[in-house]
């Protein structure tokens, strides 16, 4: 199957994609992997991307597409795949589907992970990181540590990321609903999404996922 993830920061887009990689045994495609590998294997396209970091500017569509292809041109690829934050936008979506016909292929659907925009914020504001090196996770409403800002598991102290603030959240939404939104009308059109609601425990909107991609297979 070739799929397609979409959905606003805090829809649990990472989590949905590794489970349901996972249960259709179909790679993972993100692009923030797509990212570290190139730039880690200083591919051309790595060292252009990196350039633009650098610089502090974005990366332009037409690298981040060269290196979409590349990924899902490998072996692991192809009997599928998913993507998870690629296509970003319309020239993006339409580069894939470009790449797709020429290797004589085509999109099995397009998965949106449907959230209210309030419970968006609350997922990302409510969200404490560990300052040490193990990586836990906190949050002040669904996984709140035993003692305010200290992680349960090292006692390490626990932070808000700056980007995670409500005010940054809601920017982050508008580009969302900006660059990303337009592409699931694109692909409505051609009869690809199903609109999966994302509330509730996780394996529960992962079958809601799968059983969507019964119905449009």
């Amino acid at each position: 199957m070739r799929i397609v993830l979409v959905g606003p920061p805090g829809a649990g887009k990472g989590t949905q994609a590794h489970l349901l990689a996972k249960t259709l045994s179909i790679p993972h495609i993100s692009t923030g992997d797509l990212f570290r590998a190139n730039i880690g294997q200083r591919t051309q396209l790595g060292l252009e991307a990196k350039g633009y970091m650098d610089a502090g500017h974005l990366v332009p569509d037409e690298v981040t597409i060269g290196m979409a292809k590349d990924r899902m041109a490998q072996s692991d690829a192809a009997g599928g795949f998913l993507l998870d934050g690629f296509p970003r936008n319309l020239v993006q979506a339409k580069a894939l589907d470009e790449i797709l016909a020429e290797w004589g292929i085509a999109l099995d659907g397009v998965l949106d992970l449907e959230v209210p925009e309030d419970e968006v914020v609350k997922r990302i504001a409510g969200r404490r990181l560990c300052r040490n090196d193990g990586g836990h996770v906190f949050h002040v409403d669904y996984n709140p540590p035993a003692v305010a800002d200290v992680c349960d598991e090292c006692g390490g102290e626990l932070y808000q990321r700056s980007d995670d603030t409500e005010d940054k959240v809601r920017t982050r939404l508008e580009v969302y609903h900006t660059e990303t939104e337009p592409i699931i009308d694109y692909y409505a059109q051609q009869g690809l999404v199903a609109t999966i609601p994302a509330l509730g425990k996780v394996d529960e909107v992962t079958q809601r996922a799968i059983e969507a991609l019964k119905k449009n297979g």
